[in-house]
């Protein structure tokens, strides 16, 4: 592996963005491939760059072109983002951990978000808008807001909306959501951008418990990121 393939991978992890390797099998030529802006985009026809894409976002290493090339995917870890150091975040922060994400719990309220209620859970007691700034989310990136608080919740949605995060729900009753898109579309989103919001968050398990609801909100995630959501949210 050439040097400058090395500082590329290197400088991918550093930066938390996926990226993909392509080696050509016969003469061991190799080329990055990142997510946006591709230098080496020509090298490739557009069908084998939407397999590379799809590679990089199912994070699976594969050989393409009848085994022309080889592609070695690196992705950095999958991330929750949850607003809200509330009951239900206690269940989800620590299941999302176990699932292999790594969590971060925002929360304003200082007394809300602490290492006593979220042990070894990475905590942010900043308003969630600044909040989603700062970790800029990207595509392996899940987004929950969970505090049925619009000072909160909305803040959040618009700024996560903004960004490629492959999962974003919102906590809250069918007439509860239906308020909620009112008011962001008086933010000037469209129809299609509110879809992007999973809410209420979960798949209907008939979850009641604030564990039970987590459980459901994993689970639709997991479903997000495998592209298997099913047209029906209900089980």
């Amino acid at each position: 592996m050439k040097k400058e393939i090395l500082n590329t991978i290197l400088s991918s992890r550093i930066k938390k963005q996926p990226l993909a390797i392509i080696t050509n099998i016969a003469d061991g030529t190799q080329w990055a491939f990142a997510e946006g802006e591709n230098e080496n985009a020509h090298v490739f026809t557009a069908s084998e760059i939407d397999t590379i894409k799809k590679s990089i976002k199912d994070n699976k290493s594969c050989l393409i072109s009848d085994a022309k090339f080889f592609v070695n995917v690196f992705t950095p870890s999958l991330r929750l983002i949850i607003i809200g150091a509330v009951h239900i975040a206690q269940f989800l922060a620590p299941m999302a951990s176990v699932a292999g994400f790594d969590v971060t719990v925002v929360d304003p309220r200082a007394s809300f978000a602490t290492p006593l209620r979220f042990p070894e859970i990475s905590l942010l007691d900043e308003w969630p808008d600044e909040a989603i700034t700062q970790l800029k989310p990207d595509t392996r990136t899940a987004i929950v807001t969970l505090t049925h608080d619009p000072k909160l919740d909305d803040p959040a949605l618009i700024e996560a909306l903004k960004t490629k995060a492959f999962y974003i729900a919102s906590l809250g009753g069918t007439r509860t959501h239906g308020k909620r898109l009112e008011r962001l579309k008086s933010e000037g989103f469209d129809e299609q951008q509110l879809q992007r919001i999973n809410g209420p968050a979960g798949l209907d398990i008939g979850a009641i418990s604030p564990s039970e609801i987590a459980i459901s909100i994993l689970a639709e995630l997991t479903a997000s990121l495998h592209g298997r959501l099913p047209y029906t949210r209900e089980i």
